[in-house]
This record gives C-alpha cells, structure tokens and sequence, in this order.
C-alpha cells in the first residue's frame, strides 16, 4: 500500500526559478531604465538624475556651508575633456547656489543606472544572490537588507569623497548586501537529511560564524575575488555609464559590510 502523500499535479514549471520578489526588483530596474531610456524627454531625465541620484558635494554643503569654495576650487582643478570639465565646473557652481540636503536619495540612487550593460550587470547578480536570501528570509527581510546596503554604500561613498559632484547611481550596494548575506550561508555543504520522506524539507543550517567562513574554501575565494573586483573598479574605469556618472568601489563595500553584518541580527529574529 502506497503511503505517499497525494501531492498536486505540476501543471507547468515556472520560466525563472526565482522569488517573487527577486523577479519584481528586477523588473523595477528594468522599467525604471526603459522609462529613462525610451519614454522621458532629455529635460525631465536629466531632472530625475538631479533629484533621485547621490551627489556627495550637495550634501556637503548642506550640512556645512563653508566647504562651497572647497567644492569649487575642486571642480576647478579637474583634469580631462574640456568639454565635460566645464560642464562638471558649471554643475558644481549649481550645487553651491542650491545646496539642499535630500536624504531620500541614500536609498532612491538604486534605482537608477547609466546604461543597459549596468543594468544587466546589477540583475543578473541581484537573481544569483538574492534569490537564496529571500528563499530563506522572506520579501520583507530581503528588500530591508537590500536597502540598509543601498544606505551604508551612499553615506561610505560621501564620506570618503565629499567634494564630489559626480552623481552616484545603480544598484550595487543594496546587490553587495545580498551578496554579503549570502556568503554566510550558500557556501555550506548541502545538509544530512537520509532517512527524511523525499517531500519533506529540510531545517535551514545556522549562518556560519566568521572563523567558519575563514575556514571554508569555497567561501574564502569567493570574498577575495569580490574584493579584488572591487579594487579594480577604483582603478580601471567600466563602461557602465555615461562620463557624468559614477559607480563607486567605495559604495559596494559598504553595502557588502553592511549585509554581511546585518543578516545575522535578522536571523536571530527569525528564530
């Protein structure tokens, strides 16, 4: 006698194996470009750049005043095509005259990218990792670790270049986040469950502790990997986006510190 339970029939299989979740924030970006690229005029893209992007020298010098000659003398001492440089020069003398602080735009940066290769860079690996963390954390937790990565990558990126007038965009902080909290626990081997009924699932295994992570290959070559690819986007310039944009080492590490550090407090909620 078959003591199976009577499962319902798999009428079809999903075309993207991912969270719901997952494929929304990916629609989201995709949109939001799509919106940018084929249905805004010059005038109002240009607009949402201003409003929505990160500019480290507004913040500047909205929380302190006195750095504005700081600001122009360092717009005033940058070096490549005259053209660009002169409309870099004119933009600070714009930041000078309108200095408000918008802290919505630690976050809303995010959502907005350079080009279609940048925005196929950040999805693809925002489905590879963030896929596992909302799998096992559920939507809410996903887009807050998401969100606080997008926050501490911003306020890292203004910190460490606070004259800059080079609006900062794209989701890869919030992406290093899920990618952080990931690595705490894909790289485990896959758990010991011989004897369990084929349809019953698993306990998730703990989040494995730093001196664990060192200790896993797997996990260790992948942090020195991304940390070298990072370095590399400091010093080698991409063709993510257009010359008055900015995708910034500094933002990912924050975001990847951030997730790597918040997952755990997350957890023990969960439990």
């Amino acid at each position: 006698m078959d003591a199976s339970p009577d499962l319902p029939p798999q009428n079809r299989v999903p075309i993207f194996n991912m969270p719901g979740v997952v494929t929304a924030s990916i629609g989201v970006l995709v949109g939001i470009h799509a919106l940018r690229e084929f249905v805004l005029p010059d005038t109002w893209d240009i607009a949402a750049l201003i409003d929505l992007a990160l500019i480290p020298g507004r913040w500047s010098v909205a929380v302190d005043p006195a750095r504005a000659e700081e600001l122009l003398r360092a717009a005033t001492a940058l070096a490549g095509d005259p053209d660009v440089v002169e409309a870099r020069q004119a933009f600070a003398r714009y930041v000078v005259a309108d200095p408000a602080a918008m802290p919505w735009t630690f976050a809303t940066y995010a959502l907005l990218h350079g080009s279609w290769m940048h925005v196929i860079f950040n999805t693809v690996w925002l489905a590879a990792f963030g896929s596992p963390v909302a799998r096992r954390y559920g939507a809410w937790r996903y887009g807050l670790i998401a969100l606080v990565g997008a926050v501490a990558g911003g306020i890292l990126h203004v910190l460490l270049d606070p004259l800059s007038t080079a609006p900062l965009i794209g989701a890869s902080a919030g992406v290093s986040a899920l990618m952080a909290a990931a690595a705490r626990f894909v790289f485990q081997p896959p758990p010991v469950y011989a004897g369990a009924p084929p349809w019953q699932r698993p306990a998730a295994p703990p989040l494995q502790t730093i001196p664990e992570l060192m200790r896993n290959r797997t996990a260790v070559v992948f942090l020195v990997i991304w940390l070298v690819t990072n370095f590399l986007f400091g010093v080698i310039a991409l063709p993510l986006g257009a010359e008055a944009t900015s995708v910034a080492w500094d933002a990912h590490l924050g975001g990847f510190v951030a997730g790597f550090f918040l997952l755990p407090l997350l957890d023990r909620a969960r439990r």
